[in-house]
Order: structure tokens, then C-alpha cells, then sequence
């Protein structure tokens, strides 16, 4: 699986309250919280995210409590990957389960800057910067890799019903 894109960069300690503030947890609807993504830190993140593009974050990516709406929002306001330094455990699992890749990269943020384009292997974890430098985070395998190809858990579930059932 690969995934490519133009890098928008945080720091460290991204809490969910700053991907998706909790004003906006009543609300269901992707679209509506991707609007509203990161929107403490960048109030023109969904316009900036929307051509599709790669977060690349500091320590504890996705820290604090643990809503779902967090992962479900940065996905739909155009995030294709995130690649961090570390990654909240619960945020972590909600990005994979979201179809959301979530690459761990010691020191990225010291090797990867805002603006680059980068392009990621998600099982080998072979992140490309600009076409030049090479580096190697922690690829996805195994059933994690199998629920992102899927586009999310829920995805691979129907996916895996429909061939238990006989059909393609």
C-alpha cells in the first residue's frame, strides 16, 4: 500500500482536543469535523488538507481521551497518513481502524519538514522525501495492514462477511 502526498508539520503532544475540539463531538457527520480538524492550531487546516497530505508530528501523536472522532475527522478533511515520532496507543488503533496509516518514525520531525512531498510503503514502512532521501519507519503488517487496505474496519468486516458467505 502505498500512500504519497505533500507533508503539513506539528509538534509534540497533539492531543484529540486540538484534532477535533469537543464542541464538535455531537456531531456525526465526517465532513463537519473535518472542517473542524486542528482547528485550534490552524484554523485553515481543512482547506490546506484537502488536496490530500501527509501530517508528519512530534511525540504522543493523539494523546489524551480517546474519541474516535479524531481520526475520523483528520481522514475526511484529506489526510492520507500521519507519521509521527510516537502515537497515543487508543489513537493509534482508531486511525487504523478508520483506514487511516499511522507510520512511527523516530526523529521525523528533525527529518522531514513542512512542504515536502513524501511518499510511503505503509507495510515496509520506506518513507521517500522529495524523491531524494530515504528513510525507514515502522511499516503496518499483518491484520492492521489488512484492515487499512480495506479502507477501515468496518470495511473489512463487510469484506470478510460477504466471503464467508460464499461471494467475491
Amino acid at each position: 500500500m502505498i500512500v504519497e502526498g505533500k507533508v503539513l508539520k506539528f509538534g509534540d503532544k497533539i492531543d484529540t482536543d486540538i484534532i477535533i475540539p469537543a464542541r464538535y463531538l455531537k456531531y456525526t457527520d465526517p465532513q463537519y469535523l473535518a472542517q473542524h480538524a486542528m482547528e485550534p492550531l490552524d484554523p485553515e487546516f481543512y482547506k490546506k488538507a484537502s488536496a490530500g497530505v501527509i501530517l508528519v508530528a512530534g511525540k504522543v501523536f493523539g494523546m489524551g481521551s480517546s474519541r474516535e472522532q479524531a481520526a475520523i475527522a483528520l481522514k475526511a478533511a484529506g489526510v492520507r497518513a500521519i507519521i509521527a515520532e510516537s502515537f497515543a496507543r487508543i489513537f493509534y488503533r482508531n486511525a487504523i481502524n478508520n483506514g487511516l496509516p499511522a507510520i512511527v518514525l523516530p526523529g521525523v520531525t528533525q527529518l522531514i519538514n513542512e512542504g515536502d512531498y513524501v511518499k510511503i510503503n505503509v507495510e515496509t514502512g520506506e518513507i521517500i522525501v522529495n524523491n531524494q532521501k530515504v528513510y525507514k519507519g515502522r511499516g503496518i503488517t499483518g491484520m492492521p495492514l489488512k484492515i487499512l487496505e480495506s479502507g477501515g474496519l468496518l470495511d473489512y468486516l463487510k469484506k470478510v462477511s460477504v466471503q464467508n458467505q460464499g461471494g467475491n
